[in-house]
């Protein structure tokens, strides 16, 4: 995997936890500095300075901008794979599944927003091995996605002819411009927001507003 070590020096003078433990702190700086900045304006020395490390103490960690940049964003499309997979273990009803992904990828971007800015943002800064990886899993993200909706179409016999593919981008567009708008500190709750957008994507503003609040 492109960038599998998390960077190009070794932890010869860390033990495993905290060498981890540092990654996990930098890529969390370098989150938000990206989610604030941009890509392009959030420079190594940038990100070293927010982290509170020199700049070789950084390269220490990652040989470059694009390894963060890549790493943020493959952990965070494996995180949201890997949860969503385990929470529909056992779980028959399309309308269920429904309600689990949205759930589950609302309370993932309430815990962090940055990361969702950035993933909805940047992918295009990334190029060759490092774009193909997080596009792949970003794939298998939106395939798992797309297989629960066309569940939901099939089983509701009135539903009209869609695209399967305009349907699941719609639910994306959804969910990831929650960033713009969405404040989890001073808003309703994740789950309650969630709910919501599963009533308007199934029913639509008529029957979700004629609906019997929670």
């Amino acid at each position: 995997m492109f960038g599998s070590s998390g960077g190009s020096g070794v932890a010869t003078f860390e033990s495993r936890g905290s060498y981890d433990a540092r990654i996990n702190r930098i890529l969390e700086v370098a989150t938000g500095v990206i989610a604030r900045v941009g890509y392009e304006r959030a420079s190594m020395r940038v990100v070293a300075k927010a982290a509170g490390t020199s700049l070789a103490g950084l390269y220490h960690y990652f040989d470059s901008k694009e390894k963060m940049l890549f790493l943020i964003q493959f952990r965070t499309f494996n995180s949201l794979l890997n949860n969503l997979k385990e929470k529909l273990h056992g779980v028959e009803d399309p309308v269920r599944q429904l309600e689990v992904m949205v759930r589950s990828h609302m309370g993932y971007f309430a815990a962090n927003m940055a990361a969702l800015k950035v993933c909805s943002h940047e992918l295009d800064s990334l190029a060759g091995e490092a774009y193909e990886q997080t596009r792949a899993i970003r794939r298998e993200y939106y395939e798992l996605t797309r297989g629960i909706v066309e569940r939901v179409l099939d089983a509701a016999a009135t539903a009209p002819a869609l695209d399967r593919h305009v349907v699941t981008m719609s639910l994306f567009g959804m969910l990831n411009w929650l960033y713009r708008w969405y404040d989890p500190k001073r808003g309703r709750s994740p789950a309650v927001v969630a709910d919501q957008i599963v009533s308007l994507f199934l029913h639509g503003i008529g029957a979700a507003a004629a609906a019997p609040a929670a």
